[in-house]
């Protein structure tokens, strides 16, 4: 028997998500996924008058992020990357 709660399961065969649905992947809040998609950090399309977020664009954004975070966290050691 699956062990994995229905609500935390996902479907890798999906092209678009919900942006409940990429919070969901983010494990962060609705809210903070609209803010982020307001912002252009996330990438988003409207399909006709619903919000979608490509599956990929969520794996990208984490790749960003952790991008720059590295950056950030070199030059504030002085150390050149």
């Amino acid at each position: 028997m699956d062990t994995v709660p229905l609500a935390y399961a996902t479907d890798s065969t999906l092209v678009l998500l919900t942006v409940e649905e990429a919070a969901r992947r983010l494990q962060i809040g609705r809210t903070v996924c609209y803010r982020l998609i307001r912002s252009g950090e996330l990438e988003s399309i409207t399909v006709g008058h619903l919000r979608r977020v490509p599956a990929d664009a969520v794996p990208e954004f984490v790749f960003r992020r952790r991008k720059n975070q590295h950056t950030a966290r070199t030059a504030a050691r002085g150390v050149h990357a």
